[in-house]
């Protein structure tokens, strides 16, 4: 049973996998892109920016198809949606044309980051959800490690860049192929009236108390039968909906999309040589691996908000060393690289291991989809601004953007002590206590 657990969990979080490569994939080609296009440094910041825009756009609009169509065909879709943006990037040189595939990786993007956590949350027993669900963000962090490596190996050959994206079909095939040899969502089910199959998923996956579990879906259905009515922005959906909105922004604005994006070109700020650089973030992202490892095993045994107090005194004093760095412009040796990975270690076990975990638990099932998409263009929004304008900001006063990231880092502090904690409780359980 377990073991069928992991499998699912497994197959639902490459599209983690694939989120995080596209994420950091760009990280290896956005130099040659800046020339091959001749691009200044605003056009530049918007034409990386530009998968940004699809993921805010996915994120945005794959809500009512999950609740409608459900939540594996809606990954299915993905998957395809993955593939070609993957080839259809690297086969093409005109700018527009670059520009839309990119788009469309990115509608792929916002949208399993809505999807996947749901779909997880939705299937996993509650002892070991937080597990199950912060595996999705494993496999982000995997893709950005796999990327990184990508890029390292593939710089230096012939239409270098090209080769970098277009590896990302691989596993885009892959994750297509595999959702096809898992079930369907057992809320998803239950509110499509369809209780034979929920209850077969629920007990090929280990669930203990089946008729349990059935009767407090349906009586959260019941309960927020009306919601479709009244609309997600409602009072009693005000606990959910700043808990989601927060822990996104959080995440964001410490910088982590920003600095990923743009591994390379800021690591080369360290004093070695620019070749360097790639090999440099392949070491973030081992970082970064290792970390979210740590807060996967931590997660439901510490607790979501311990994850979030201790990351963010870590994350405080790594960004500030960066911004004194920038300042006092003293790069010496691996100054930065090593102030960049204590940063990248404390946000992988606090903010990167538990926002999609606590978005995909303080919803109640009937507006889950909703609140998905809520949270994840949220994060979206602040991604792509950040991502656009990161170039810009270290052109003016590195020292400027990391102290601010530095003073979000810190504000983490008061949202955990306000977070309440959601460790080992049903999603049925959460509702009752958030949705008042």
């Amino acid at each position: 049973m377990k073991g069928y657990m992991f499998w699912i969990a497994f197959v639902a979080s490459l599209g983690g996998l694939l989120f995080g490569f596209d994420t950091a994939v760009i990280s290896g080609a956005e130099k040659a892109i800046q020339q091959v296009y001749e691009l200044n440094d605003f056009w530049h910041g918007f034409t990386i920016t530009t998968a940004l825009l699809g993921t805010i756009l996915g994120a945005l609009t794959c809500g009512k198809p999950a609740q409608k169509y459900g939540r594996l065909k809606s990954l299915q879709v993905i998957g395809v949606l993955y593939l070609i943006s993957a080839i259809g990037s690297a086969a093409v040189i005109n700018w527009y044309a670059f520009m839309a595939f990119r788009f469309l990786g990115g509608l792929a993007v916002g949208a399993s980051s809505v999807i996947g956590p749901m779909y997880i949350a939705e299937i996993s027993p509650s002892s070991w959800r937080g597990r199950f669900v912060a595996f999705f963000q494993f496999n982000i962090v995997l893709g950005i490690v796999c990327a990184y490596f990508s890029n390292y190996f593939i710089s230096g050959m012939a239409h270098d860049w090209q080769w970098m994206l277009g590896s990302e079909a691989v596993p885009a095939l892959l994750f297509t192929l595999l959702l096809f040899t898992v079930p369907e969502s057992p809320r998803w089910l239950v509110s499509q009236g369809d209780d034979k199959k929920a209850e077969m998923v629920f007990e090929k996956t280990g669930e203990k108390d089946i008729k349990g579990e059935m009767v407090a879906i349906k009586e959260s259905f019941n309960i927020e039968s009306s919601t479709a009515k009244e609309g997600f922005f409602q009072k009693k959906f005000r606990k959910p909906i700043f808990i989601a909105f927060f822990i996104a922004t959080l995440n964001q604005l410490t910088g982590i999309n920003a600095i990923l994006y743009y591994a390379p070109r800021l690591l080369e700020q360290s004093g070695v040589f620019s070749d360097g650089a790639l090999l440099q973030s392949v070491i973030v992202g081992l970082t970064n691996l290792t970390f979210t490892m740590l807060g996967m095993a931590l997660i439901d045994k510490l607790g979501r908000r311990t994850l979030i107090v201790i990351g963010a005194v870590g994350m405080v004093v790594a960004q500030a060393l960066v911004a004194r760095g920038f300042y006092l412009e003293a790069f010496e040796g691996y100054y930065l690289l090593l102030c960049i990975c204590a940063y990248v270690a404390f946000f992988a076990i606090s903010l990167g291991a538990t926002i999609w975990v606590v978005i995909a638990e303080v919803f109640p099932n009937s507006v889950r989809s909703d609140g998905q998409v809520f949270g994840s263009m949220t994060h979206w929004v602040w991604s792509a601004l950040l991502t656009w304008f990161f170039p810009l900001c270290l052109g003016v006063g590195g020292e400027y953007i990391f102290a601010f990231f530095a003073l979000i880092a810190a504000t983490s502090l008061v949202f955990a002590w306000w977070l309440p904690e959601t460790k080992g409780k049903s999603l049925e359980q959460i509702q009752k206590e958030l949705v008042k």
